[in-house]
């Protein structure tokens, strides 16, 4: 097995985490008149039934959950199969052209949303955790909306991948 005994240099330990598949959201509303959205590649859902929870870990540098976060409800987008493009664009560090000739939903509440989502959610923050150089955010659903014809993107080994269904 060749377990290591001391702790990992952070490469190692990246490049271990890489391997297990994990699912992409989009975490996103519309704070001050201005579309915030990040890309989160640790979300999880069924965190618990009652109540409804997910949760997704957030750096502690980023700059726009603290904005975001602020939102009185927040769309959570489970990336879609062909969402490669749009997720490296949300992610950008270049905030000014993170939704350049994207197409967005708006719900009444200010939560973003992308279009072509398997899954979307609507949440509000429940808490948030430390966690070392992040916190682990649980956001509560309140509502949700879903479309199991489409595929989600997976992050897997440091890159985008496609959940392929059985034929």
């Amino acid at each position: 097995m060749g377990l290591q005994k001391r702790l990992p240099e952070p490469a190692l330990l990246r490049q271990t985490f890489s391997l297990f598949p994990s699912g992409v959201a989009c975490i996103g509303a519309v704070v001050d008149g201005a579309n915030e959205a990040i890309v989160a590649s640790s979300f999880t859902v069924g965190v618990s039934l009652d109540p409804p929870l997910v949760s997704f870990a957030v750096q502690n540098t980023s700059t726009t959950w603290p904005i975001i976060r602020r939102a009185p409800l927040v769309g959570v987008s489970v990336m879609g199969s062909g969402h490669s493009e749009v997720c490296r664009q949300i992610a950008s560090k270049d905030k000014s052209r993170r939704f350049e000739g994207m197409d967005i939903e708006l719900s009444s509440t200010g939560s973003l949303f992308v279009p072509d989502s398997p899954v979307w959610l609507e949440c509000s923050v429940f808490s948030e955790v430390p966690a070392g150089d992040h916190h682990v955010v649980l956001l509560e659903v309140t509502a949700l909306g879903f479309n199991p014809d489409l595929n989600p993107l997976v992050f897997h080994r440091s890159s985008f991948s496609r959940v392929h269904g059985d034929d």
